[in-house]
């Protein structure tokens, strides 16, 4: 579900009884502020506690409500100086992750108070994040803004399900996860499923969908290049029934985002899932407008779940991707996929018949006897940001990749394979570099520069950070 981030606002006061109606309206003033700017800004939703925090009683009983109103995150606001154990109290019994705010006003000691709070959490290993400023500026604005989006992407991915369709797929390690990992670490819950499931519920597609769907390809894409062999209109037309059969399954087993293994069960016996790939990620199909679902090629999980955290952060389709080599003409790497990606990514705009005009549809490779089409296209030019979760004995980091996607000439292409989508992009730092140090042979991306997004989710997570370069 595509939706705003939400946070809570709880203002924090000092403990005397006397001394707190003194000092209420200044911590009140502050609390409103930052209401006020954030609802203007309009980026993210809002609950302010029913009261301000003076008491005990109150820090749990204000922290309670919030979490209970489902905030993905808190901001604890400091006007003046707050006793720090009513903090302490609150975030034992709130929704964190926490962020203090104070305002640096040299008439009242809010930033004494949000240092002081920050020590008491620290001490008890809560971890928080800090602003200080003018909330009604632009760049301790966005630092709210920034922790509201992270807070969401934590916040949402706990309690979601993963569909693992099929297991691990051509002997890859770092496509392989534990659930118990994924549980205790992100919340997410590692659901297996049987690949003939997509071939038993594809059977039963109602064949007017189906036509709906070859119609669309039929009319939008750049060209289909039947072979007559392994890839004919009733092979499009099977990729088209699994696709259809995977939104079914993910519908009805509340799959929140899916691996698929494809190789080789599905791609030498049946078809190629590359349709599937390619829209399930994608931000429409035949149907119209829709939620991108996660599909991530070969049952990579760990591909997935990256992918799901950029999806959440940025509520954008997000690209899988396959390394496959180094231009030295372009000084860029060739990622380049071995079937599919969301076909967003042509034009970097949900404007479908934009995106098909410069999609093709291949034969699938030799290699890949059940047949049906790859998906052609070259990703366009632009700022973006790579990442990958990746392991090493268990621990979880999150790799980081600033880049600068490039078009270049599309002969380029058939100098790796011609039939799979291609993204050229220039690394920020010397290609042997990724080549020494980067543990997968698949990462994704978005666009944008969400380095900053990244490492603070990561932190929320308590994972690693990894900047290559």
């Amino acid at each position: 579900m595509i939706r705003k981030p939400i946070l809570g606002l709880i203002g924090f006061s000092d403990g005397d009884p006397e001394v707190h109606q003194q000092l209420k309206d200044i911590v009140q003033a502050q609390v409103d502020v930052i209401y006020e700017e954030l609802t203007r800004d309009g980026r993210v939703d809002v609950i302010v506690a029913d009261r301000l925090v003076s008491s005990v009683a109150s820090a749990k009983e204000e922290a309670e409500k919030l979490r209970n109103k489902g905030v993905d995150g808190t901001i604890f606001s400091y006007g003046v100086f707050a006793f720090p154990n009513f903090s302490a109290i609150a975030a034992k019994n709130g929704k964190g992750p926490y962020l203090l705010a104070a305002n640096l006003n040299p008439d009242w000691p809010g930033m004494v108070a949000m240092l002081a709070a920050g020590g008491a959490l620290n001490h008890l290993g809560i971890d928080h994040f800090r602003v200080a400023g003018d909330f009604r500026t632009k760049p301790v604005l966005e630092k709210i803004i920034t922790f509201a989006k992270c807070a969401k992407v934590k916040s949402m991915l706990n309690g979601q399900k993963y569909g693992l369709i099929g297991g691990r797929s051509l002997g890859m390690y770092s496509a392989t996860v534990s659930m118990q990992d994924w549980q205790r670490i992100f919340g997410v819950d590692v659901d297996h499923l049987d690949q003939s499931e997509i071939i038993r519920v594809a059977d039963t597609i109602d064949p007017a969908q189906v036509e709906k769907g070859f119609d669309y390809l039929t009319e939008n894409c750049k060209a289909i290049k039947y072979n007559g062999t392994t890839f004919t209109p009733d092979k499009l037309r099977t990729q088209i029934r699994h696709y259809e059969a995977l939104k079914k399954i993910a519908k009805e087993n509340e799959y929140d985002f899916v691996g698929v293994k494809c190789h080789y069960e599905m791609s030498r016996h049946h078809c190629t899932e590359c349709i599937a790939a390619a829209f399930m990620n994608d931000p429409y199909d035949w149907d119209g407008k829709k939620e991108p679902c996660v599909m991530a090629c070969e049952a990579d999980s760990d591909a997935a779940l990256t992918m799901q955290i950029l999806k959440l952060l940025s509520d954008d389709p997000v690209i899988f991707m396959d390394v496959r080599h180094y231009d030295s003409e372009y000084d860029a790497m060739v990622f380049c996929n071995c079937g599919s990606q969301s076909t967003y990514y042509a034009t970097g705009t949900d404007d479908y018949k934009a995106n098909l005009a410069k999609t093709t549809l291949y034969p699938a490779l030799e290699m890949y006897a059940g047949g049906g089409c790859h998906v052609n296209l070259m990703t366009k030019a632009g700022k973006a940001t790579i990442a990958r979760l990746n392991r090493t004995e268990g621990r979880y980091r999150m790799t980081i990749i600033p880049v600068e996607f490039i078009e270049v000439p599309e002969e380029k292409m058939a100098e790796t394979t011609m039939e799979w989508p291609h993204v050229f992009a220039k690394l920020p730092f010397d290609h042997r570099i990724f080549l020494d140090r980067f543990d997968a042979n698949h990462c994704h991306a978005i666009y944008g520069d969400w380095t900053e997004e990244l490492k603070m989710v990561s932190r929320m997570l308590g994972i690693d950070v990894e900047m290559l370069g």
